[in-house]
C-alpha cells in the first residue's frame, strides 16, 4: 500500500495522479483509516482465510462477498460501474476491502478546511477499512 494526496488533474481516474506528497500511515491511522497487508503468494488459501476470517471476527463483520472489477468480472456494466464507484459517497457502516488480485485504487477526503483527496493504492494482499462517514470513492 502507498498513499498520497491526490493531484486534482484532470484525466483517467484509473491514472496514479500522485502529486509526490506522501501520506505516512500514521496520517491515515488519524482519519479511521485501517491496514493490514495479508500475503497471498507462496500461501494456500486456507491460510490467507484464515487471515480474514480473524479480521472479520475482530471487527464484528458478520458478510462478506466478493466482487471481480473487470472487464471480464462485470462485462458490459465495466465502464458504468467504475464511474459509479469514482462517484463521491459515503457510509453509515465501515467499508471493507482486500485485494485478492490486481491492484486499484481508494481515495479518501481530509476534513474541512482543507478537504483534500488521499489516494491510496493498493496491491495484491492489501485489507483496508475505511471507517463510517468518511467521504471516499474508489478505482
Amino acid at each position: 500500500m502507498k498513499a498520497y494526496y491526490y493531484d486534482n488533474i484532470e484525466g483517467d481516474q484509473r491514472a496514479p495522479h500522485d502529486s509526490g506528497e506522501e501520506v505516512t500511515p500514521d496520517e491515515l491511522q488519524r482519519l479511521g483509516l485501517f491496514h493490514e497487508f495479508i500475503p497471498l503468494v507462496g500461501r494456500e488459501e486456507k491460510d490467507w482465510t484464515a487471515d480474514i476470517d480473524r479480521v472479520a471476527k475482530e471487527r464484528d463483520y458478520k458478510n462478506r462477498d466478493v466482487i471481480n472489477v473487470s472487464k471480464a468480472g462485470l462485462g458490459e456494466l465495466y465502464e458504468s460501474k467504475i464511474k459509479s464507484f469514482f462517484q463521491e459517497h459515503l457510509h453509515e457502516d465501515e467499508e471493507i476491502r482486500f485485494i485478492l488480485d490486481g491492484s486499484g485504487y481508494f481515495d479518501v477526503k481530509t476534513a474541512p478546511p482543507q478537504e483534500r483527496w488521499i489516494r491510496v493504492a493498493m496491491e495484491q494482499g492489501d485489507l483496508l477499512v475505511l471507517p463510517p462517514g468518511i467521504y471516499h470513492r474508489a478505482y
